[in-house]
């Protein structure tokens, strides 16, 4: 087979926009006194910087004008992935993110070996892929629209973006950094409860 040498450099300059199309990594927000959803797909990496940009991108987009009083925000977390307990990322990024709304972010990560009990897999995710079943998911237009589409018989809402941010993979941060955060940490288990003042 003969490929011309200007054909194989223009498909090599392509091969990383086409990645970058084929990518889709849903990050999902359930509200479960409103019974609604918000997904966040990013096309980067699943990264705890991408984890708490979709968190911010609810509160502004959602979550403020909800609870407009609200003076703190709960979140329960799986133990391991982007919103790990041990990810020092996510609690640095979690601390900018307290920073700038000014309420305290109490979070609890579920045990390891749990997160099948935790509710938007239940009350979400299972919607979601129940919805998209042997649909081919060919472009992110697609799956945007299946995951916004989700309805349930029970009254779920599901909205859905996507998140065109880069977020790089390998950024450390130092122990240092961990402790200058103001982290409360629950009696119970405080490596996985814990509450996330704002600094003064």
């Amino acid at each position: 087979m003969n490929i011309p040498v200007g054909a194989v450099e223009r498909l090599c300059k392509l091969l990383p926009i086409l990645d970058a199309l084929l990518r889709a990594m849903p990050y999902g927000i359930y509200d479960i006194v409103r019974n609604e959803g918000w997904v966040n797909v990013g096309i980067s990496n699943d990264t705890a910087a991408f984890a708490v940009s979709s968190i911010r991108r609810w509160w502004f987009g959602i979550g403020r004008a909800s609870y407009p009083d609200a003076k703190k925000l709960m979140l329960t977390a799986d133990c391991g992935g982007s919103n790990g307990v041990r990810v020092r990322l996510f609690k640095k990024e979690l601390q900018e993110l307290a920073n700038e709304l000014g309420i305290e972010i109490s979070v609890c990560h579920f045990p390891p070996g749990t997160s099948k009990w935790n509710k938007i897999e239940h009350r979400l995710f299972s919607f979601i892929s129940q919805n998209w079943r042997a649909k081919p998911l060919l472009d992110l237009v697609t799956i945007v629209n299946l995951i916004g589409n989700t309805r349930t018989n029970a009254g779920l809402k599901v909205c859905c973006e996507i998140d065109e941010n880069t977020y790089p993979i390998g950024i450390k941060v130092t122990k240092k950094e961990v402790d200058s955060l103001n982290i409360v940490r629950d009696k119970f288990h405080g490596d996985w409860n814990y509450i996330i003042k704002p600094q003064i």
